[in-house]
């Protein structure tokens, strides 16, 4: 009986239990497809890597004596669909059974749920052997009760004795230690370069523009600097772990002017498509702990962003269904400005995050959270099209982890689902975490004059137009108790400084 067996662009992972033995009755199969390059529209860099990534990781598999049929965007046989083409293999290999691991977002999923319509034989779905939880982990665990991810992530550390004592209590006597982990970078120490493994893919790159699929952002495809496969991404693991892991957790959230990598992993690339487990990430940080190499508060930090919230905002994203992706708890629906394209606008803030964004593909999570994020809640932005426009720009971005991330936690569009309450900011975070409002046009100190950073009437303005849905959550209060200082004249002004942006903010 033969079995045609589906790896989709992120479930690269050559230590699935698939591949501990060859099986001539086992087709593999890998495709590139137009429906999975259109149906938003993606950074140029994220196509060229996915696709690179695919190739590496047939040809590797073809080596290790697997029967293997990869499916180019440029094959004549191609249907450009997922569905598809699983059905045309599966007729040309005369299977009877159809294998796929089960994907991480909705839409994948229905799709191949699909074939079990479609395809006479067998059609299965087996874990992907990548995350610590299952789907239905989260919704087991709070049941009825408000999602904290403080709560999963301690019931995360005990269940898998991650930075935990023998007593049962955690190393250090706590379970955090944000409060160590939020500096800005002034040059106290000095910035260690991530090691950048260069391949050159102009070859790949010209057959996807041939295909004519549209993308946004830059693309040097001869210098294109993301791992490719599991040994890469272990080089970037072992690199991380000896040179720059020392001052992540001091300066994680801290933004410097064309320095868009800092102390930051590069990992998230190779760890959504599976190329290396969380888990292996994870203890590789922790052993630098218990050797000395590194302080608690970076590995602890470390730990946490993937044990913690990768983990976390998975299982909400299995939990809330297809439902959650229309949430719009403020009604926001301006569209997004140029500059979201572009890169050009005057707030230099702005025109930093997005315009590395748009070079590198890349991000750290302040500059998604804090600046792109702060400025389109604070503009009113359409939380699906700043989710859409999420989801393409980044490299590591796929719907389970990126839908959650900015819907709920970047633009509060479930009304506190996910996230206590809004992560919004005036001026003065980003003058506290960046050297960024140095040369800025506009001047962060000031919010009525027309020289006024937007940030700071957008902030007040943001507060004072949703008074009705924000003055209950507590952790608001000292927000509007501060408004109330300002006088009726102060009051007047900023709104009206912040009506006239909002009337002109493609031009900001």
């Amino acid at each position: 009986m033969t079995t045609l067996r589906l790896i989709l662009g992120d479930q690269l992972n050559p230590c699935h239990s698939w591949f501990t033995a060859i099986d001539n009755q086992v087709v593999y199969t890998l495709m590139e497809c137009r429906a999975e390059t259109d149906y938003v529209l993606h950074h140029g860099q994220k196509i060229l890597g996915i696709f690179a990534a695919m190739r590496d990781f047939a040809q590797r598999l073809n080596a290790a004596g697997h029967r293997v049929h990869y499916l180019s965007i440029d094959d004549p046989m191609n249907l450009n669909h997922l569905e598809d083409n699983v059905l045309q293999l599966a007729e040309q290999y005369q299977c009877q059974r159809i294998e796929y691991q089960e994907p991480d977002e909705w839409r994948v999923d229905l799709l191949l749920s699909n074939l079990k319509k479609r395809f006479a034989g067998a059609v299965m779905g087996v874990s992907s052997e990548h995350f610590f939880t299952e789907r239905q982990t989260g919704s087991e665990f709070f049941g009825q009760k408000q999602w904290l991810m403080e709560r999963f992530y301690r019931r995360m550390r005990q269940e898998h004795g991650i930075l935990m004592e023998d007593n049962g209590e955690p190393c250090g006597g706590q379970w955090n230690f944000d409060e160590q982990n939020r500096e800005p970078w002034r040059g106290e120490v000095a910035l260690v370069p991530p090691l950048l493994i260069e391949h050159n893919h102009e070859a790949l790159w010209q057959i996807i523009s041939t295909a004519n699929i549209k993308s946004m952002g830059q693309v040097d495809a001869k210098h294109f600097i993301w791992p490719l496969n599991r040994e890469e991404a272990l080089t970037y693991l072992d690199h991380f772990i000896e040179q720059r892991l020392l001052h992540f957790g001091r300066f994680q959230d801290a933004m410097v002017l064309d320095q868009p990598f800092l102390f930051h992993s590069l990992l998230s690339f190779a760890l959504n498509t599976k190329m290396i487990s969380p888990r292996e990430v994870i203890m590789g940080a922790v052993e630098a702990y218990r050797q000395g190499t590194a302080p608690l508060n970076a590995v602890e930090g470390f730990v946490r962003q993937i044990l913690g919230w990768r983990e976390y905002v998975r299982c909400f994203y299995w939990a809330h269904g297809l439902e959650y992706q229309a949430v719009n708890y403020f009604n926001h629906q301006r569209q997004l400005p140029e500059w979201f394209w572009t890169g050009k606008t005057k707030m230099r803030c702005l025109a930093q995050a997005i315009g590395q964004s748009l070079d590198h593909a890349y991000a750290h999570h302040i500059h998604r959270l804090m600046i792109i994020g702060n400025a389109a809640l604070l503009f009113g932005l359409s939380p699906q099209a700043v989710s859409q426009w999420y989801l393409g720009v980044y490299i590591d971005a796929f719907e389970w982890v990126e839908q959650p991330n900015t819907l709920g936690m970047s633009q509060f569009a479930d009304g506190g689902l996910l996230a206590t309450k809004p992560y919004v900011a005036s001026a003065a975070y980003v003058n506290r975490m960046s050297n960024y409002c140095k040369g800025c046009s506009y001047q962060f100190k000031l919010r009525e004059e027309e020289n006024a950073c937007p940030l700071n009437a957008l902030y007040w303005h943001f507060h004072y137009i949703h008074r009705d849905q924000l003055m209950k959550n507590h952790r608001l209060s000292m927000v509007y108790r501060q408004w109330q200082r300002f006088d009726e004249r102060q009051q007047q002004a900023i709104l009206q400084r912040a009506e006239t942006l909002l009337n002109d903010w493609q031009t900001c």
